[in-house]
């Protein structure tokens, strides 16, 4: 992978993934965190906290140790976060909202300021 590609993929994650790697961690212990998204395996875990999990391994690599799947899961993150954030519920009341809490198992929380 080049090294433009690596450095467009490493700067799109830190836009989409605002929660710090402990935040992020915490946030995953949560009953909140584990009542949202989709379970696919049977294993009880949803595929975005499976992804927080992952992210939480990401955000402590060194720039340099970072895989190639390390990056594809990072463009992943990036692409879902944007494409979520667009489908942001009008009324609902977003701090307690599923589509929120889905966001933040993603590493994004859509009410923290930069």
């Amino acid at each position: 992978m080049a090294d433009d590609d690596r450095d467009t993929i490493r700067a799109e994650f830190g836009e989409a993934v605002n929660m710090s790697a402990s935040e992020l961690e915490e946030w995953l212990r949560t009953d909140e965190s584990q009542a949202v998204g989709q379970k696919s395996d049977g294993s009880g875990e949803s595929t975005g906290h499976e992804s927080g999990r992952r992210i939480v391994e990401i955000l402590r690599t060194k720039k340099d140790d970072l895989t190639d799947d390390d990056l594809a899961h990072m463009r992943k993150v990036h692409g879902y976060v944007r494409r979520h954030l667009a489908q942001e519920p009008a009324k609902e009341d977003v701090e307690t909202s599923k589509w929120r809490y889905s966001l933040m198992n993603w590493g994004h929380d859509p009410l923290k300021k930069k």
